[in-house]
């Protein structure tokens, strides 16, 4: 049986491949050229090993690479973003992202990448390559990232922490999902009636409204849906049945996710915060409508002189103007 300890026996040996007939008896990789063995055997050998965490490299430029793991040190800077690297051909990689340059080509499905990596971890896709398992439940993974996300579940871990309230996450991509509570950021909207969600899957739900395989169809307004429970949820909205109380007000309510709403007007409590004044509310749509303060924006038009308002209350009391009601200045 071969081990490190043997390392001494490495040898070259001509192969059958004979585009890489040196062979090392340790680990049976394959070299084009005698000089990459020769480099090769240092990993073997421990010539150059970190100090840190015991890892061994083919030679000293690559153990300072793996150095900069370590020292957090990213010396190479992207000139059109800023964003910093460890290692020159990372920031080769990078660059590509910038300048549109997309050389490596899959070629099941011509989806094109700038890096390699990115291709080699997407031929995973369609060779169904799963290689990375979990000893604890057996699941198993295309990228060891995935398996070291998943790994956390177990552990308990959640390194990904909220600065507004303090929430915390095992994955960046579900904190970045959760800021969006609190910046009021909808980025997936509706292609059919322009509605916007916070998530890719709410707005695959939502889109389910559209579709025309809807058995159970709203006759006060159209709209479908794939079970009765769902339309019977819905009717409340016109009947005006309400079947949930507040305790505190006895206000009612059509569905419970509408008075666990309502009880914040109790409670005081203000999830979404603006990031730029440090202001507070109590429902997502109320952040939407301050954020317009500082962006500038104003969606809702006057048909009749073009002047525009960053809420549609200013433009209600605005049309008196037109139609004969009140004048208001804005």
């Amino acid at each position: 049986m071969k081990t490190e300890a043997d390392s001494n026996d490495i040898t070259e040996h001509l192969h059958d491949d004979k585009s890489r007939p040196y062979l090392c008896t340790v680990c049976d990789k394959r070299f084009r050229r005698k000089e990459q063995l020769s480099r090769h055997r240092n990993i073997h050998s421990g010539k150059y090993k970190c100090t840190e965490c015991g890892k061994c490299f083919k030679d000293k430029a690559a153990l300072t690479a793996h150095s900069r793991v370590h020292s957090g040190e990213k010396p190479f800077e992207c000139s059109v973003c800023s964003k910093r690297f460890r290692e020159i051909r990372n920031l080769a990689g990078h660059s590509r992202i910038h300048n549109g340059d997309k050389p490596f080509k899959c070629y099941v499905c011509d989806k094109a990448f700038s890096i390699l990596s990115t291709l080699k971890k997407h031929m995973k896709v369609h060779t169904g390559e799963r290689p990375y398992k979990c000893d604890m439940c057996d699941k198993t993974f295309s990228q060891s990232t995935h398996l070291k996300q998943h790994m956390r579940a177990h552990a308990g871990e959640k390194p990904f922490k909220c600065h507004v309230c303090d929430k915390a996450f095992s994955e960046s991509g579900n904190l970045n999902h959760h800021m969006r509570v609190h910046t009021g950021e909808k980025p997936f909207k509706c292609d059919v009636c322009d509605k916007a969600f916070i998530s890719r899957g709410d707005r695959s739900k939502h889109m389910r409204v559209h579709t025309v395989d809807r058995l159970f169809k709203c006759l006060e307004c159209n709209m479908a849906f794939r079970h009765s429970r769902a339309l019977k949820m819905h009717m409340r909205v016109h009947t005006g049945v309400t079947l949930y109380k507040c305790h505190v007000c006895d206000t009612s309510f059509s569905h419970s996710q509408t008075v666990k709403m309502h009880m914040r007007v109790h409670t005081g409590e203000k999830p979404y915060k603006c990031h730029l004044c440090d202001k507070a509310f109590s429902w997502s749509g109320c952040l939407c409508k301050h954020m317009r303060v500082h962006t500038g924006e104003k969606p809702y038009k006057c048909d009749v002189c073009d002047k525009a308002f960053s809420q549609s209350g200013g433009l209600t009391v605005h049309m008196r103007i037109h139609t004969g009601g009140n004048t208001v200045q804005i």
